[in-house]
């Protein structure tokens, strides 16, 4: 059984927030974050999801929301099993609580060997289509996607390709989760459909699932409006949360 949770701060909870594969803090900035709260960028740099949840819980002390995009959000799902105590909210974003599927494996391989023989831009270009509601991609969105995915860099990638391999089956720690959760998707997001983001959403306890209409994989350029919405009433119900006043008996 899980320790008690750590004493909540006196000021605002932090905020760390995780990308997905390819893309790095630039994925947020169009995202209003709450006023107040401090704010920790994550880079996904490390080969194992394990060793990407030990950067999670070094980032910052004490409780915390996580809001985590697509491998970001797994990522969390790690955190969860390492420090459940710490958690004190999570915003889940275009991601997939199960187990790698066999095509995963064959595609992440093969990108990791393009990106091993130096073609990375390869790389970039075959997972551009997945990216965004629209294919293909209206061209401001393709142009910032791959200035994104250039600045993250072939080595990192396949550190990210690594990490995707040692992925599990997240539901039995999801089903544990006892904060509150905002789970987001997009209706049209091709890597993670609305039945993923429904499948999570059910698992966890009390979980509020918002479905973004015509919105694709990386909704926090396409909707970033409805993610800095999201992302504002999650922080407000989990800072009255903490600073509720115990009652008494």
């Amino acid at each position: 059984m899980p320790g008690p949770s750590p004493a909540a701060p006196d000021g605002p909870l932090p905020l760390v927030v995780v990308p997905g594969m390819l893309c790095d803090a630039s994925l947020w900035s169009d995202v209003g974050f709450p006023d107040g709260h401090p704010v920790h960028h994550v880079a996904l740099t490390d080969p194992s999801v394990g060793e990407l949840a030990d950067t999670v819980l070094s980032a910052t002390t004490g409780p915390f929301v996580l809001a985590g995009l697509s491998l970001g959000a797994i990522v969390g799902f790690e955190v969860l099993r390492r420090a459940p105590g710490r958690v004190a909210g999570l915003c889940l974003v275009s991601t997939n609580a199960g187990a790698p599927r066999p095509e995963q494996y064959a595609a992440w391989r093969a990108w990791d060997e393009l990106a091993g023989d130096g073609r990375f831009d390869a790389v970039v270009e075959q997972t551009l289509p997945g990216m965004f509601a629209q294919a293909p991609a209206p061209v401001r969105l393709a142009e910032r996607y791959r200035r994104m995915a250039r600045a993250v860099g072939p080595r990192a990638a396949r550190a990210q390709l690594a990490a995707q391999a040692t992925r599990r089956d997240a539901f039995p720690a999801l089903r544990t989760v006892r904060c509150p959760t905002a789970v987001v998707c997009g209706t049209r997001d091709a890597l993670c459909p609305p039945g993923f983001h429904r499948a999570i959403a059910d698992a966890v306890p009390g979980a509020r699932l918002h479905e973004l209409p015509g919105t694709g994989h990386l909704l926090p350029w396409e909707r970033p409006d409805a993610l800095t919405s999201v992302l504002g009433d999650l922080m407000a119900t989990v800072q009255a949360a903490h600073h509720r006043p115990a009652r008494a008996g």
